[in-house]
């Protein structure tokens, strides 16, 4: 006797980020060939900075990851740093010299600063990716670390390797520290929330919580513009030169177009 097994194939719903958002935002193109059309990833180049941010991440989330109890004094920083460096994208050995060392101070300065102040809250988790389910779509985020604080409140932190300063209304009006508030009050619901971005050269950090108001327009919003970005015909998008064309990958495939200017 045979069986016959009979599969389905349910479609996964579209989903959005912060980074699909800020990257169409600033340019419909770059988000067609980054997001939609692959022709073109062969233009895309290693960048120094993305190594030296990656970096940085990858030694933090082991320092404030209370699983990893092979991280926790500035010796073992310093020996997760030398084994997680990322030389991708340097022009040169001197170059990577320099940020080589200028990583070393800001990870030895962060340690030597958390171990001084008093405990106030404790991490509930690094790294993790959350989601939201949005009916046409799920919005999606990777948050670098969030901490619970006495009092149940929930702040998400956010390490920004390449800033000496930051404000308050920097972070207010950050779409993806939005996103990520959101995702968290999704997640935790009637817990209060918080954003933080930590400038990673200065050691100067900023925080915003949004109020109720805030988060409901916040989410009408973000919903518009991810069902606008999911359902756009991004084909039909003509490339506009920017300042930015200067710095990206794929300006050559934008000059192919007699149109683009």
């Amino acid at each position: 006797m045979s069986y016959m097994v009979q599969t389905s194939s349910v479609a996964r719903k579209p989903s959005i980020s912060p980074s699909k958002i800020t990257t169409y935002l600033a340019c419909p193109v770059k988000y067609r060939y980054t997001y939609v059309d692959d022709r073109a990833r062969w233009l895309l180049r290693a960048k120094s900075y993305y190594s030296f941010g990656t970096t940085l991440h990858r030694v933090l989330q082991r320092f404030h990851d209370s699983g990893d109890a092979g991280v926790t004094t500035t010796a073992q920083v310093l020996a997760a740093y030398e084994e997680s460096w990322i030389d991708a994208g340097f022009s040169s050995a001197e170059e990577m010299a320099e940020a080589y060392g200028e990583g070393k101070e800001i990870l030895e300065r962060h340690v030597a600063e958390t171990l001084s102040r008093p405990v106030e809250a404790k991490t509930l988790f690094v790294e993790r990716q959350l989601r939201y389910d949005l009916g046409e779509f799920v919005l999606i985020g990777r948050l670098d670390r969030v901490d619970e604080y006495d009092d149940g409140t929930l702040e998400v932190v956010d390490y920004k390797s390449g800033r000496e300063t930051v404000t308050e209304e920097d972070v207010s009006s950050d779409i993806a520290m939005n996103c990520y508030q959101l995702l968290l009050r999704n997640k935790y619901p009637g817990r209060p929330i918080r954003a933080r971005i930590l400038a990673l050269r200065s050691s100067s950090s900023a925080a915003y919580a949004m109020s109720d108001t805030e988060f409901e327009e916040f989410e009408r919003d973000i919903s518009t513009l991810a069902k606008m970005i999911l359902t756009e015909d991004i084909y039909e998008r003509k490339a506009v030169r920017k300042p930015m064309c200067e710095y990206c990958d794929f300006l050559p495939a934008c000059k192919q177009d007699p149109d683009f200017a």
